[in-house]
Order: structure tokens, then C-alpha cells, then sequence
């Protein structure tokens, strides 16, 4: 799978690994996708934008909050507006709906996701479900992911010298490693949806 956060380039330099030194490359691609999965699973979202706008179906119960000038519909991450529509109804029969409001309000001029569509209606009147078609991620990977991406991507490469989670040196002893490394988690923290991490 593609869609690491960082690049083979960058972590061969922070390794300090000549850039025409192709005989770990395997295993630093490895450690890349690896890292930037690790992250996708911490996070409970992911950073890469899809190429093209997809559909996802959500069922509005247990998905809505209630605001003072409407109900948002609580959406997974998206980070373009190219092709994003939103349909109500059933596997058989989907009708275009209007009157949405993407939010919060200048996500994705902020770099940021749209994670809600406000309807002044609200969602509740909405029979079925809401088909959402859109360019899930985010518009761009944040550089605290991709710093994070490329710690643990150096760390995971490393590991293979650290059997069982002890490594160390003449200096300094035998040392065991962490199991969350709190560079990495300072990093992402922020990203968390609730209820992940």
C-alpha cells in the first residue's frame, strides 16, 4: 500500500544513509508504510487525500449533534470540495439534497478537514440514510505527521538490532525500549479523534 506520510529520501538522510544506497530500501519502505499505518490506526483517521471523490453511506442516528442554527451530521474526514455531494435515501433510490452547509466553517482554507455538514433542517426528517460522495482525507499531510512518520519509521528500522525490546552500548548499559515513543505521541495528539488513542 502507497500513501506514506513521509519519503524514502528523507529518512535515508536522517539515517544518514547516502541517497545512491539502494540495499535497504526494502526494509525502509517497509518501516515508512508501516509507521504511517501506525499512525492511521492511533489517530482513527488518516492524512492522504483519495484521488477521486468516492461514496460512504452514514446512517444520521447517533451521528447528528444539535447546534443553535441547525444539526450537523457528523461525516468521516474530508479534505477537498471537488465532486463532494450529498444524497438521501436507499440502495435503490438516492435524491440529491441541498441547503448544507460544510464545517466547521473555513476547514479546508485552514488546511484542515471537513468533519460536519450543517443542514438548518436538520437530519432527523432525512429518511434512510445520506450518501456522501467526496475526496475523504485531509488536503495536505500536517508536518507533525510527517516528523512523527519519520521518528517511528527510523525506530521501526532500527528495531531489527534491538531484539526484544533491549538494546544498549558499552556507555551506557542495557536499556529497554518504550513501548509508545512520547516524541511520536506529543506529535500526534492533537489529531485524536475521541474515543481513539
Amino acid at each position: 500500500m502507497a500513501n506514506e506520510y513521509a519519503d524514502l529520501g528523507t529518512l535515508k538522510a536522517q539515517l544518514s544513509l547516502e541517497d545512491t544506497d539502494d540495499t535497504r530500501d526494502v526494509l525502509l519502505q517497509q518501516a515508512l508504510t508501516a509507521a504511517s499505518r501506525s499512525i492511521d490506526a492511533a489517530t482513527g483517521r488518516r492524512f492522504w487525500l483519495d484521488g477521486t471523490p468516492v461514496q460512504r453511506v452514514y446512517r444520521p442516528r447517533g451521528r447528528t449533534v444539535c447546534e443553535p442554527d441547525g444539526e450537523l451530521l457528523l461525516v468521516d474526514d474530508i479534505g477537498s470540495s471537488t465532486g463532494l455531494t450529498v444524497e438521501t435515501g436507499s440502495s435503490a433510490t438516492w435524491t440529491a439534497v441541498t441547503g448544507w452547509e460544510s464545517m466547521p466553517d473555513n476547514a479546508l482554507a485552514d488546511g484542515r478537514p471537513v468533519t460536519a455538514l450543517l443542514r438548518q433542517g436538520g437530519w432527523g426528517s432525512v429518511l434512510g440514510r445520506v450518501r456522501v460522495t467526496a475526496r475523504f482525507g485531509w488536503p495536505a499531510v500536517p508536518d507533525e505527521i510527517v516528523q512523527a512518520t519519520l521518528i517511528q519509521a527510523n525506530r521501526l528500522f532500527k528495531r531489527k538490532d534491538s531484539p526484544e525490546g533491549v538494546t544498549g552500548s558499552a556507555e551506557w548499559g542495557v536499556v529497554r525500549l518504550s513501548r509508545r515513543d512520547p516524541d511520536v505521541w506529543n506529535l500526534i495528539e492533537p489529531y485524536v479523534l475521541p474515543g481513539f488513542g
